[in-house]
């Protein structure tokens, strides 16, 4: 059904549409089922919705999606995960589907604790190198944004995330819709709510512990010791603590594990005001209530290098994302409603080996050293404050710094400085190709409105785990798990679940040879 946005918005209508385009009388619908929503700008906005629709019959089955029930595995074998992100919540669930208990350590606070933490950052008073948009109980998603769209669909059951996290509390117009989007202010109850499902099942949780050592016997993991001294034992161990926890790939490496480089991507954030974001793709001045605010996702060429939009926060704003003193990173995010004035999006260009090389860097740790300087570089030029060197966008493609900056979302403030001068020489180049490409893709995108903030350093994890295609083990440490974004196998939320889930149930496969045995 194609769709006007009022109608879009109002499921009595829909019966309405249905019936003309049937040719059948509207009081022989019975019910519509929606599978898919999107819309489509191409000419007049308008929604496109997929659905089922039952002529004549009711429904065989309810719709109410009723939440799962989980076996006791109190006194089930237990197995260690060392993240409570997507990966290591979804991890622990499947694990509890197959009567596995799950004990998960956490460095960061519980989500209600975490948010203290991430006003003062927010405020630029403080930042708690545990407690940030990185760390703590949910990840990087929860605080910022939630954004469930993936093409990794090949790689387990996307709607079954999905419903997932419906069952916590998640609005059901995820399952529909295109590019299905949580929100900011609704994950920390669904987080919390995944938690008791996992603490009632029998699983439990350990919050303020960082991960510190592992207990190693003959090639096999045996456990792990926090940085209090308590000791965690298991012979299977789940390794799911995001792209930003570089203090456990320096305790990997004290263990003489195999660690390798990885092609990540860096850049800036840039920020519109949303209203032209919207004019520039809705062709209006005033969308209305029923159409949501307007995103976009840009990639081109810039000499034989991608360069592309990431993480994309309509009616969103910018936040501080860095897990250490001394650097400054910048990520967005959006609450359910995006109803702030702003939009904003990373705008990345790949990083690949002949770049870390230039700057004489080799081994496990090039990629991420480079990442590194980038972030203490923004710091150093920010006056080392929470606030963000910055530029409007037309100066830096002149080379120029702003004698003044736009109105900006980022709360901490930010000073204007040389960005094109401050990024790598290759990356500034082709950032510059890639905003005239996308000014003809989307007239008015290259704007002196237009404020770039840095930097967008992690888009992913620059450091791989190894692990065997077969038994998902590090092929040095039979048990070792290496999951999701910060292993360098997954890049979101959805993703990551999805790698979560399959190290869950090569676990539990494991278990159930050995009882078979």
């Amino acid at each position: 059904m194609k769709l006007n946005p009022p109608d879009a918005a109002d499921p009595a209508r829909w019966k309405h549409v249905a019936a003309s385009l049937l040719g059948v009388p509207q009081g022989r619908i019975y019910h519509i089922k929606p599978l898919k929503r999107s819309i489509d700008a191409r000419n007049k906005v308008v929604f496109r919705l997929k659905a089922e629709i039952f002529i004549g019959e009711h429904i065989p089955f309810s719709e109410k999606i009723a939440k799962s029930s989980y076996p006791d595995v109190s006194r089930r074998p237990q197995v260690i995960i060392i993240g409570a992100g997507p990966a290591g919540l979804f991890a622990a669930l499947t694990l509890i589907e197959n009567g596995l208990r799950p004990v998960i350590i956490e460095r960061g606070k519980d989500v209600k604790a975490r948010k203290y933490d991430i006003s003062l950052l927010n405020r630029g008073e403080k930042l708690n190198p545990d407690s940030n948009y990185c760390f703590g109980e949910g990840g990087a998603g929860t605080y910022s944004d939630g954004k469930l769209y993936t093409r990794a669909s090949k790689r387990g059951d996307v709607s079954g995330v999905l419903r997932t996290l419906v069952e916590h509390g998640a609005s059901e117009d995820i399952l529909i819709d295109a590019h299905p989007h949580i929100g900011t202010d609704r994950l920390p109850g669904i987080i919390a709510s995944m938690r008791r499902t996992i603490t009632e099942a029998g699983g439990d949780f350990f919050f303020n512990r960082r991960v510190s050592a592992l207990s190693i016997s003959k090639g096999k993991i045996k456990g792990v010791t926090d940085h209090l001294g308590n000791e965690y034992q298991a012979d299977s161990v789940i390794l799911a603590t995001g792209h930003s926890a570089r203090d456990v790939y320096e305790m990997l490496v004290s263990y003489n594990l195999t660690l390798e480089s990885k092609p990540f991507a860096l850049g800036i954030r840039v920020e519109h005001p949303q209203q032209l974001i919207d004019k520039i793709q809705y062709r209006m001045d005033d969308r209305g209530e029923h159409i949501p605010a307007a995103t976009y996702s840009l990639v081109t060429q810039a000499e034989g290098r991608g360069v592309f939009s990431f993480c994309m926060c309509p009616g969103g704003i910018i936040v501080p994302a860095a897990t250490s003193e001394g650097e400054t990173v910048v990520n967005g995010m959006s609450n359910s409603r995006r109803n702030s004035p702003f939009a904003n999006s990373g705008i990345a260009v790949a990083i690949e080996p002949a770049d870390w090389q230039q700057f004489n860097s080799a081994g496990a740790f090039a990629a991420l050293e480079l990442q590194r300087d980038l972030e203490t570089r923004a710091w150093e030029a920010a006056g080392r404050s929470f606030k963000a060197p910055a530029q409007r966008m037309t100066d830096f493609l002149k080379n120029k710094v702003s004698s003044s900056l736009p109105e900006c979302s980022y709360n901490p403030g930010l000073l204007s400085q040389p960005l094109h001068e401050l990024l790598p020489a290759f990356v500034a180049h082709r950032l510059k190709i890639a905003f005239r490409d996308f000014d003809q893709k989307m007239k008015g995108f290259l704007t002196e409105e237009a404020v770039l903030t840095g930097f967008e350093s992690r888009t992913s994890s620059p450091v791989r785990i190894p692990r065997d295609e077969n038994t998902l083990c590090h092929p040095q440490l039979e048990g070792l798990f290496p999951c999701g974004e910060g292993a360098g196998y997954a890049g979101g939320i959805v993703s990551s679940a999805m790698d979560g889930q399959r190290c869950a149930l090569v676990i539990a496969g494991r278990y159930k040879s050995k009882q078979a045995l």
